[in-house]
């Protein structure tokens, strides 16, 4: 069997907590493919990479999360005599990581990409985002609150003079991991975020589409939305960082693209994390970087009004020509004048229909429950910030009574606070005149 060298134990060791994280000291070993992750280079020869960065990224690289496996297994006793007394089902609870270790292992995953020279790749960050998110803390940390209550429910005196403690609270208590009582879950779960927020923000990492969805499926998960607007925001602004000659340049880039434009898929899961964690700061942030944001209009008006606009240019000499080919099959009047008469008569169809058309689109309020446009917006200020009065009609949605009959009884410094945002944005929060039986 060969042996590694000395030199190589520090990257035996990320390895060992990159599996952890993975899953893969839980289960069976399956067959699997490595994949070893480059930085992305530019105008430069890649450096050879360390080998403790080479073991890390070959055991973060595995696709399978093996702490899925974990369900309960029931195994019956035998029954105690031939005769036949009922058999008598244990519930055997499956072993879960310690939490002690998962913030070992994290820490070393969190310190073997921290210790990579150059620039990293996509999916060198995918990978190391991936393994901080393969074990689900949460779901660990409430296992273990349900088998430490389940363990003290056992120990109590009624259950000794029952006799309810038999080999099955035994198989049960065998079962529970031993935690360190200074660590808490809440601890893990801080830790974890705070390494997927250290992963992100590195000055040289590149936040693309695909690294920013998985930081936001992470953090919602975790239910830490706090971080959320910070990284929302560096997507736009944070500088393109450039490898040059060995050493590593930031060139600053212009956060008002349309290209720096947060999908919107991406911004409804951000904001829908941070009104399930109860976070109106965080909900209020995700919507000053997505859809308040100078890049996400610049890039709706790409996707969705140059087509129309192309449109409307066009039509009036689409029109001309159509009227010009009219005035030829006709003899009452001169083509000129027929042409005229044609071209005149059919734009003012065209226009008519088109505006009543738009109107009826843009004053349309039926997909409206709170936050409603004020009397006098224009009409391109409503379609163009319609995205903005979705996601402010979901907050307050969520953060107000649920019951439609007590709409607007809402009180609190937050909630007022609210209310005036929601009123300098030229919207209404709960107009009179459109609540149920006022209108």
């Amino acid at each position: 069997m060969l042996r590694r060298p000395h030199q190589a134990a520090p990257a035996l060791r990320l390895g060992q907590a990159c599996e952890l994280l993975s899953g893969k000291s839980l289960t069976k070993p399956a067959k699997r493919s490595f994949v070893t992750l480059h930085s992305a280079r530019c105008g430069s020869k890649p450096s050879p990479a360390s080998p403790a960065w080479v073991i890390a990224t070959r055991s973060l690289a595995t696709s399978q999360s093996c702490l899925k496996a974990t369900h309960s297994r029931f195994t019956r006793s035998k029954p105690a005599s031939s005769e036949g007394s009922s058999r008598v089902e244990t519930d055997v609870l499956p072993r879960t990581p310690d939490l002690a270790e998962i913030a070992a292992a994290v820490d070393r995953v969190t310190k073997g990409f921290m210790a990579h020279t150059g620039i990293p790749s996509e999916h060198m960050t995918l990978t190391a985002l991936q393994a901080c998110a393969q074990t689900d803390v949460r779901q660990v940390a409430d296992s273990q609150e349900r088998q430490s209550k389940v363990a003290a429910a056992e120990d109590r005196p009624t259950s000794h003079l029952l006799g309810l403690e038999g080999d099955a609270s035994k198989a049960g208590r065998s079962a529970v991991p031993k935690t360190s009582p200074s660590i808490r879950p809440e601890d893990i779960v801080d830790k974890v975020s705070d390494a997927a927020f250290a992963i992100v923000t590195h000055p040289a990492v590149v936040i693309t589409p695909k690294v920013l969805k998985e930081y936001v499926r992470l953090q919602a998960r975790l239910g830490r939305p706090e971080t959320l607007p910070h990284v929302l925001g560096l997507y736009a602004s944070k500088p393109k960082p450039r490898e040059a000659a060995g050493a590593i340049t930031y060139v600053d880039v212009n956060p008002n693209k349309a290209e720096k434009a947060v999908d919107s898929a991406i911004a409804d899961a951000a904001l829908d994390a941070a009104i399930e964690a109860q976070d109106m700061d965080a909900a209020i942030g995700v919507l000053e970087n997505t859809y308040s944001a100078k890049a996400f209009l610049r890039s709706k008006l790409i996707k969705k009004a140059l087509l129309p606009a192309t449109a409307v240019t066009t039509t009036p000499i689409a029109l001309y020509v159509i009227a010009t080919e009219l005035a030829k099959i006709q003899s009452s009047w001169d083509p000129a004048t027929a042409t005229k008469i044609a071209f005149v008569g059919a734009l003012c169809y065209a226009g008519f229909t088109a505006t009543i058309g738009m109107v009826a689109a843009f004053t349309s309020n039926d997909q409206m429950k709170r936050v409603t446009w004020a009397i006098g917006t224009p009409l391109r200020h409503r379609w163009l910030y319609e995205e903005e009065r979705a996601a402010l009609d979901k907050i307050a949605c969520a953060f107000g009574f649920s019951e439609e009959y007590r709409f607007g009884e809402e009180e609190g410094e937050e909630f007022l606070w609210l209310r005036e945002y929601i009123l300098r944005k030229s919207m209404i929060l709960d107009a009179v005149d459109l609540m149920p039986g006022m209108n």
